[in-house]
C-alpha cells in the first residue's frame, strides 16, 4: 500500500496561553512512501516524529494538508477504518490475558461481514505467533515472558487483520541493547515476508539506518533529507543531519579554505577545488583519519581505547568544536601511547564541508 502525504502540517496552541502564536509539530511534510517498503522516521525527541505516525494512523486530525492510502484519501477517516497496524513503545498488552487472547483481541470486534468464528481467530493468531516465533508461550500472560517477547506479541497483535500499513512509534527502546538488535532484525525479517509497507520512528540512528530502505530525517518539525540510509550518512545536506547520523558522531572543526587548500587551525590537511576562499565548517567522520607520523594534522594524544576490531584515539585540537576528537582506526595501526601527540592525514571521501552561518553542505572535489 502506497502512502502519500501531501503539505502535512500540525499545529497545537501553545501552552501558555498569553502567547498567540501556535507551536509547529509538523510542517508542510510531503513524502511518498513506495508499496511494501520500510521507512524510518529519524530525529531527536520533539521533533514530529511520533506526531506524524499519529496523523498517519488517525489518532491525531492534521491543521492542514492531506493523507492517502493508495488512491484513497484517508485524512478524515476514523483510525479503526484505515486498515492500519499500530505497535507502541509500551507494549499495551492486556495483563489479564493470555498471549493468545491478546493477539485474537483485534479481531473480536470485527463486525458484519468481517465477523470470525473462534476458528478462524484462533487459526489467524497462530499464523501471526508463527511469523514472530512466540508459538510455545500462547497460554502465557504477559508478566510470564519477556520484554523481547512481549514486543513480539504487540506486533503479532498488530499483524493479526493483516493491516494495509503497520506504524511502529519506539518500538525497540525499552528493550536491552542485544534484545534490541535481535528484534530489530526480527522486524525486517517480518516485513519482507509479509510486504506490509512499514514506518518506524526512532531517534536512534543505528536502527533505522540498519533495517530501513529509506529515512526521514527531521528537526521541529521540518523534514531535512529523505533518501537511502547510505547515501544520507555519505552526502548529508547539512550540518545537522550530519551531526545527527553516526556512532561515534562526526567530528566538527573551524575551517579556512586559502587558494585550494583546507586548513584546520594551523595546519594544511587537503587539497581541494570549487570551494571560494573563506572559513567553513570541516565535519570528518570517525574512520576518515588515517594514522601517519608525518600526517597534516597534528592533534594532542588523550587516550587508545582497543575495542577488538577496531582502535579509538582521543585525541584535542584547539580548531574542534567538541570536547574532543574521536578517530576510529583498523587494530593493527599501533598508537605510541606515550606520546603526546598523534599526526592523522585525512581520507577526502569522509570530509564534509558546510556553510558556517547556515550550515549547508558545501560540495568540492579533493
Amino acid at each position: 500500500m502506497k502512502i502519500v502525504l501531501e503539505n502535512l502540517t500540525k499545529r497545537y496552541p501553545h501552552l501558555n496561553r498569553k502567547i498567540k502564536e501556535e507551536v509547529v509539530a509538523v510542517d508542510h511534510f510531503s513524502f511518498e512512501i513506495p508499496d511494501g517498503q520500510l521507512i524510518g522516521l529519524l530525529g531527536p525527541s520533539g521533533c514530529g516524529k511520533s506526531t506524524t505516525l499519529n496523523m498517519i494512523c488517525g489518532l491525531e486530525k492534521p491543521t492542514e494538508g492531506k493523507i492517502y492510502f493508495g488512491d484513497d484519501d484517508v485524512t478524515q477517516l476514523p483510525p479503526e477504518n484505515r486498515g492500519v497496524g499500530m505497535v507502541f513503545q509500551s507494549y499495551a498488552l492486556y495483563p489479564h490475558l493470555t498471549v493468545r487472547q491478546n493477539i485474537t483481541f483485534p479481531l473480536e470486534n470485527l463486525k458484519g461481514k468481517d465477523r470470525l468464528s473462534k476458528e478462524e481467530m484462533n487459526r489467524k493468531a497462530e499464523e501471526a505467533a508463527a511469523l514472530v516465533q512466540i508459538e510455545r508461550l500462547m497460554d502465557r500472560r504477559p508478566g510470564e515472558i519477556s520484554g523481547g517477547q512481549q514486543q513480539r506479541v504487540a506486533i503479532a497483535r498488530a499483524l493479526v487483520k493483516r493491516p494495509r500499513v503497520l506504524l511502529l512509534d519506539e518500538p525497540l527502546s525499552n528493550l536491552d541493547a542485544r534484545l534490541r538488535l535481535q528484534t530489530r532484525e526480527e522486524i525486517r525479517r517480518i516485513q519482507r515476508e509479509t510486504g506490509i509497507t512499514t514506518v518506524f520512528v526512532t531517534h536512534d540512528q543505528e536502527e533505522a539506518m540498519s533495517i530501513s530502505d529509506r529515512i526521514v530525517v527531521m528537526e521541529k518539525g521540518v523534514v531535512q533529507q529523505i533518501g537511502k540510509p547510505q547515501e544520507v550518512y555519505d552526502d548529508p545536506v547539512n550540518l545537522f543531519v550530519a551531526k545527527f547520523l553516526g556512532t561515534p558522531p562526526i567530528n566538527v572543526f573551524d575551517g579556512n579554505v586559502k587558494g585550494g587548500m583546507l586548513y584546520i587551525g594551523p595546519d594544511a590537511v587537503l587539497k581541494l577545488a570549487g570551494v571560494p576562499d573563506g572559513p567553513v565548517t570541516v565535519g570528518v567522520r570517525p574512520e576518515g583519519f588515517v594514522l601517519q607520523e608525518d600526517g597534516p594534522l597534528a592533534c594532542r594524544l588523550r587516550a587508545v581505547e582497543v575495542m577488538g576490531r577496531d582502535t579509538s584515539v582521543v585525541s584535542e585540537n584547539d580548531a574542534c568544536q567538541g570536547p574532543q576528537i574521536r578517530s576510529i582506526i583498523p587494530s593493527e595501526s599501533r598508537v605510541d601511547t606515550s606520546a603526546r601527540q598523534v599526526r592523522f592525514a585525512l581520507k577526502p571521501a569522509k570530509v564534509r564541508l558546510f556553510d558556517v552561518k547556515s550550515g549547508a553542505s558545501i560540495p568540492f572535489e579533493a
